[in-house]
């Protein structure tokens, strides 16, 4: 069965978390129109710049270009425009255009109606001489659009802003207002209703939409009957494309045997949810998994799916992709499938931290099926959240209201937290706010006094946010059917976990020996995180107390004070700002009282493992690990890393190492294809090196 394209499949969940299903989420960004705030944005800022007139010699790039800006004049001007007549040519095809006012001309003549019941609109045509000609020429080559006739003058009034939005040139629907509309729609809302709730959710008074209530009524009476016809095609459409996915996933399970699957059906024998990995994502996990983020931020409107993705760091600092999951719906029963599945494709390791987005249905499935895992909720997808709730209510006042939510979050004691949020909820009347009552139930979540410690592997920050979106981008590049998303998230992961490592040497900022042995050691991703640990010691002073723990404290007393135990009958060094809990790299504070102790090299139960060279994925091949009797690969694979290891140290031996390599592995290369192709045995023998 050929796949049929479908426009626009995956887009972010917009349900709000509060559980209010008339509640939404928008994010900036996803569209220029997505609301009514923006587009007023757009035309305040458009508004306030000077726009010249179009005079005769304008030139523009296309009709297309010429028409918008004479619309863009027309509005600001208290009019608008259309499309009046266009000539043709056998060379250069359409090369005329007239632009004119829209109440140009005059109504044709009607005959009279036979019918009782007629409705004489009167025409607003006036004979309006306004207009705008242009023609086309080609200059060097290259097509432009010349203005030869312009007019300005107008037989009619003007409009003012308020009375011009009116027009229906300009009264248009967005594509996130019809999603929402029809929601509404088929839950019963009457039209008026609904008009209602979207000037509620946008903050805006009544009549302050940019379309009007009988533009509702005629786009859910003409959408109808489509939405009733599509119902059916997507229900049978979605039907045959998950039993496509799934024979899919068999063929691929048949082709390798480390790939996993499995699936659930309901009540009538219906594919319901679906899981997958593979398994260089299950040795990675083995490596990796001590720290997961579980995208569930994107859903199908094609197939009314849920898009859940597993995903990790490596010691290079790359984002690796360990397994995903399409569910039916977003209950805490569908979370903790999904959650039991990846477990056992895990083999039954379970991460120590799971970082997830806010969602109580996930937090339930969470901890019922992994209480013994921490759950994290980073900043990065709390904020988009709280501009959508807070923004509009609290209008001047935002800015102000999230500069105090920061502080809250990096708040160093529980008891601190509780009272100045309470205090914020005061000052700011949130104190029966359903949305900040739901923030307040996820603090231990979020909220560093709550979480500080909490093992995330520097997955917290905005850098690897962003190659969560980059990844998912290449995800969802394919907006067909199931079977080819299933071929994308397939070529997407094995493009994540075997990018190539660059070559590179790692500069020393210091003279401390710490710095020149973590140097050969750490991966140059984790080595330039503690670089700059290293490097901001310096700016620290130690105070020894009688009991042998410490004091640090900088020397303009910027970030206070930090405690520090120290043990030195095993060398067992804790810092109260716990940063060696979180990322498993040693914090300014405690390189400091190691550099005070004349330490030269750094303990090694202080260079975890997750961090280290050794810890490369690059060379991984389970079949040639597994399968292969000779020791060629293996001592191949020890030599390079070995080699890899040693030049990066300096940028002389990293640029011999590059000249050199390239020149004799071509030279072997060239040998080997000049030798006979076959002995007589075959050997099967795959090799893909992925550094």
């Amino acid at each position: 069965m050929n796949c049929m394209p479908s426009k626009n499949i995956w887009i972010r969940r917009q349900q709000c978390p509060c559980g209010d299903w008339k509640c939404y989420v928008t994010y900036e960004g996803d569209s220029e129109e997505t609301s009514l705030a923006a587009q007023l944005v757009k035309n305040d800022t458009s508004t306030s710049e000077a726009m010249v007139s179009p005079y005769v010699g304008m030139v523009f790039k296309s009709d297309d270009d010429a028409f918008e800006y004479y619309g863009n004049f027309a509005r600001k001007n208290g009019f608008s425009i259309r499309k009046e007549r266009s000539r043709l040519s056998p060379q250069l095809g359409i090369y005329k255009r007239d632009f004119v006012c829209y109440r140009s001309g005059f109504a044709p003549a009607k005959k009279k109606p036979t019918g009782e019941h007629h409705r004489d609109r009167k025409s607003v045509r006036c004979g309006c001489d306004a207009k705008m000609y242009l023609s086309k020429e080609v200059v060097d080559g290259v097509s432009q659009w010349f203005v030869v006739q312009f007019s300005n003058v107008h037989n009619h009034e003007l409009l003012e802003d308020d009375q011009v939005r009116l027009l229906p040139a300009y009264r248009k629907i967005q594509e996130a207002d019809q999603q929402r509309i029809l929601l509404l729609s088929k839950a019963g809302f009457p039209i008026h209703r609904i008009v209602k709730v979207l000037e509620l959710e946008k903050g805006i008074q009544g009549g302050q939409l940019p379309f009007l209530e009988r533009d509702v009524r005629n786009f859910v009476q003409n959408r109808k009957k489509v939405v009733q016809e599509n119902d059916a095609l997507i229900t049978e459409k979605r039907e045959n494309d998950t039993l496509e996915l799934l024979e899919a996933c068999k063929v691929t399970k048949e082709a390798d045997e480390d790939f996993v699957y499995d699936f659930t059906v309901d009540e009538n024998d219906k594919v319901e949810h679906i899981a997958w990995s593979y398994g260089d994502s299950v040795h990675a996990y083995t490596m990796f998994g001590d720290a997961v983020y579980f995208d569930t931020m994107y859903q199908s409107i094609t197939y009314g799916m849920l898009f859940g993705a597993w995903l990790g760091i490596d010691n290079h600092g790359r984002t690796i992709f360990f397994g995903c999951v399409l569910l039916q719906d977003e209950t805490p029963r569908s979370f903790s499938w999904a959650l039991q599945t990846f477990v056992r494709f895990m083999r039954g390791r379970w991460p120590q931290t799971i970082i997830t987005d806010l969602d109580t249905g996930l937090r339930d499935a969470i901890t019922s099926e992994l209480p013994n895992t921490k759950h994290v909720i980073s900043l990065w997808n709390i904020l988009p959240k709280v501009s959508s709730w807070f923004s509009v209510s609290l209008g001047s006042r935002y800015a102000e209201f999230k500069s105090e939510l920061d502080v809250l979050y990096r708040v160093e004691s529980t008891e601190d937290f509780e009272l100045q949020w309470n205090q914020m909820n005061l000052i700011y009347g949130l104190s029966t706010d359903k949305h900040i009552a739901l923030l307040h139930s996820f603090r231990a979540s979020w909220a560093l006094c709550y979480m500080r410690g909490c093992f995330v592997a520097r997955m917290a920050t905005t850098d690897y946010s962003k190659s969560i979106e980059a990844f998912l981008k290449g995800v969802f590049s394919t907006q067909t059917c199931l079977r080819s998303f299933f071929e994308q998230v397939g070529i997407s992961a094995n493009f994540q976990n075997q990018a190539r490592r660059e070559m590179q040497y790692m500069h020393t900022k210091t003279c401390i020996p710490i710095e020149e042995h973590a140097r050969s050691i750490l991966t140059p991703f984790a080595f330039n995180a503690l670089q700059r640990e290293l490097v901001l010691a310096m700016q620290y002073a130690v105070s020894e107390m009688p009991n042998g723990s410490c004091i640090v404290r900088h020397f303009k007393e910027i970030d206070g004070e930090r405690l520090v135990i120290w043990i030195p009958e095993d060398e067992q060094i804790h810092c109260s700002c716990k940063e060696f809990e979180s990322s498993g790299l040693l914090c300014r504070h405690l390189l400091r009282v190691f550099i005070v102790k004349n330490y030269f090299q750094l303990p090694d139960k202080y260079y975890l493992n997750r961090w280290q060279r050794e810890s490369s994925l690059d060379f991984y091949d389970p079949h040639i690990t597994q399968n292969s009797d000779d020791q060629w690969y293996q001592d191949y694979q020890c030599l390079a890393e070995t080699l890899f290891t040693e030049s990066s140290i300096t940028k002389e031996r990293s640029e011999y190492v590059q000249r050199e390599v390239t020149t004799h592995l071509t030279r072997i290369l060239n040998e080997v294809r000049n030798m006979p192709e076959s002995e007589g045995v075959a050997m099967d023998l795959t090799f893909s090196p992925a550094g």
